[in-house]
């Protein structure tokens, strides 16, 4: 029989983990027993993707907000440390900035605006020009930002950020003050020790720190890369990718997960004689065109995956040959004529007009965002995804 169905996305429910869990075994256990109730069967190239919450969960990697401190402390001593380009976040960054500022006795708080890195804005382009303020080379303090566009609370959180923050500093007992910029040179005109904050351009704005005099400048990388009294840590990522664990406690993205994903790899391959591809996935990369949120906060979408995850997609746009190609065609003729062009398409079709169109992505990145948006980020108890059919094309 002909197959009517294309990639299909399953959210996998597992019970609750634990530090110390077996996940490869409850990874293992839970989608056999899922494919066994819903009545479907592994196949070849099949993904499973497990959420990086869970395997930082097994791993036990959490740090408390002291431990960042007590690092904070050690890189910058009693200086006043520039604290720049933070993205707006209760879960990701609040707890971070709590320890942060334990550690120091002074912050100069810089926020790049209208929005952070993220998207989340803290004033809208609209404003910016009724105000004829130039954000590529205007530097605003607290007052002036006040004065010009008042309070602006996020549209989904109802949070004024430039409050919260700067009252999250004081509570944790050093003085701030509050910039904002989006050149990360400003910071320099009131201290010369930068933490920066960013995610995907951090590398960019170290070198462009160090290069315009900056005394010490880390990153949210830099910090908790080895274990403080004990603590959790990552040795590659640091403090991105962490969440909030509780009110004193972070989650840290996951340490060392490649052993992970071979395991469960094997463990299906043991059971039911399938080469499935196995992933640990975080944020997906995907933007909201209303609330201009870009979901990537994670310092990648997957940190760990099997080989046959590698590369980007290899494709043929369908509707770019019945509309060039094979305009003349259609029916079984016009079928058969894209489906030999399926079979016989290049190994590597970069540059090819015939894949206009197909999304120039890595593999991990579009599987991911698949699975993110599959696994939700609530309670639908679903933190594994099984994702069958992604490699197929029309010809199978």
């Amino acid at each position: 029989m002909e197959r009517r169905v294309g990639t299909v996305s399953r959210g996998i429910r597992c019970p609750i983990i634990r530090q110390g869990d077996d996940l490869a075994t409850i990874v293992t256990e839970s989608v056999l027993k899922a494919a066994e109730s819903e009545g479907f069967s592994l196949r070849d190239r099949d993904v499973i993707a497990v959420t990086e919450s869970i395997v930082a969960r097994s791993q036990g990697n959490y740090a408390t907000i002291n431990d960042i401190a007590s690092d904070v402390k050690a890189k910058f001593g009693d200086n006043t440390v520039g604290v720049i380009f933070p993205i707006l976040s209760r879960n990701r960054f609040a707890i971070c900035l709590r320890g942060i500022a334990m550690g120091v006795k002074k912050i100069v708080l810089m926020l790049s605006y209208p929005s952070d890195e993220v998207g989340n804005e803290i004033v809208s382009f609209d404003q910016l020009d009724e105000a004829g303020i130039n954000p590529f080379k205007d530097v605003l303090s607290l007052e002036k930002y006040r004065a010009l566009f008042g309070e602006n609370r996020h549209p989904f959180t109802n949070v004024d950020y430039v409050q919260y923050y700067s009252d999250i500093i004081k509570e944790a007992g050093a003085e701030v003050e509050v910039v904002f910029a989006n050149d990360a040179r400003a910071i320099l005109d009131y201290t010369k020790y930068v933490l920066t904050c960013d995610i995907h351009t951090r590398a960019r704005t170290k070198r462009i720190l160090a290069a315009a005099g900056a005394e010490v400048v880390y990153g949210l990388d830099d910090i908790l890369t080895k274990s403080v009294n004990g603590s959790g840590y990552n040795s590659k990522f640091g403090l991105l990718g962490s969440n909030k664990a509780d009110e004193e406690k972070i989650k840290l993205f996951p340490q060392d997960c490649f052993d992970l994903v071979f395991d469960i790899q094997e463990r299906i391959k043991k059971a039911v004689g399938k080469d499935v591809e196995v992933m640990v996935y975080g944020d997906g990369a995907f933007k909201d065109p209303v609330g201009k949120i870009w979901e990537l906060a994670d310092p990648c979408v997957s940190p760990a995956y099997t080989p046959g995850l590698e590369g980007t997609p290899n494709e043929i746009k369908i509707k770019y040959l019945a509309d060039n190609d094979f305009k003349d065609l259609k029916g079984e003729e016009l079928k058969e004529a894209i489906s030999q062009s399926i079979q016989n398409k290049k190994s590597n079709l970069v540059g090819d007009m015939a894949s206009q169109g197909t999304t120039p992505r890595r593999l991990t990145d579009l599987i991911g965002s698949l699975c993110d948006l599959t696994s939700g980020s609530g309670d639908k108890g679903t933190p594994v995804i099984l994702v069958q059919g992604y490699f197929d094309n029309f010809t199978d």
